[in-house]
């Protein structure tokens, strides 16, 4: 059974149609990527099903329930998690307490209870010296802690947006591998959304491409990579 399907699923602001008619799902344990040419509507999805924006028509179903209007903080507590395209970490935070945050808004948790969940996460994650200031951290430590932020509501379902911009060669391979992880250590379905199809072709199962809020070609990457619609309208050249 997917974990989470939506169908026909429309957003409108204004005269824009932003995300029109997208049909999709996504299972327990499955690395999803989400790519298209800017504009082409993929953060505006994932608002659409953390319930950061309402649908103006279709529907959103997790777990076999209607969520189509359910609010951001409601699916949050089912199951559903994300980061974001622009990080803004607590900077009067430090590592630990930025994760601690979390843990502390997912249930009712003591400091000290948060403080171990969060240390162990952190480990989990391969990061260490937790008292640093957010200032001190490396790019990719940040990138950790945005995650780990999100997986402290231990969540059924994962949104990555642009998670290795930012990152160089081997940061990039070190990330993949620790999404690829998580995924099938917590049986989470993962959805990414990301513009280096390096990172697409070895991390996703599974690809979704979208042009003017449109699917436009969905499948393995090795099969979309070759579509005449998806090479003209985002990998550049003729088909």
């Amino acid at each position: 059974m997917a974990k989470l399907t939506t169908k026909n699923l429309t957003k409108h602001f204004g005269g824009l149609v932003a995300v029109q008619n997208v049909s999709f799902s996504i299972s327990s344990g499955e690395i999803l990527g989400i790519i298209g040419p800017n504009g082409a509507g993929k953060t505006t999805f994932i608002n659409l099903i953390s319930g950061i924006y309402m649908p103006s028509s279709g529907t959103i179903e997790f777990e076999g329930v209607d969520i189509s209007l359910m609010p951001a903080c409601e699916r949050a507590k089912i199951g559903i998690a994300r980061t974001y395209q622009l990080i803004h970490p607590m900077e009067d935070l430090n590592l630990i307490e930025n994760i601690m945050v979390g843990f502390l808004f997912a249930g009712n948790k003591s400091m000290k209870e948060a403080r171990r969940l969060a240390t162990e996460l952190c480990e989990s994650m391969g990061l260490r010296d937790l008292d640093r200031e957010v200032s001190q951290l490396t790019m990719l430590e940040v990138k950790k802690m945005e995650i780990a932020h999100a997986m402290a509501n231990t969540p059924k379902l994962l949104f990555l947006d642009e998670i290795m911009a930012g990152l160089n060669s081997d940061e990039t391979k070190e990330m993949i591998a620790l999404v690829k992880r998580l995924a099938k250590e917590r049986d989470l379905a993962v959805g990414v959304v990301e513009h280096v199809m390096g990172v697409i072709r070895e991390l996703t199962d599974r690809v979704i491409v979208l042009e003017s809020g449109e699917i436009i070609a969905e499948g393995p990457y090795e099969t979309v990579s070759k579509d005449k619609r998806v090479i003209e309208a985002y990998l550049g050249g003729t088909a």
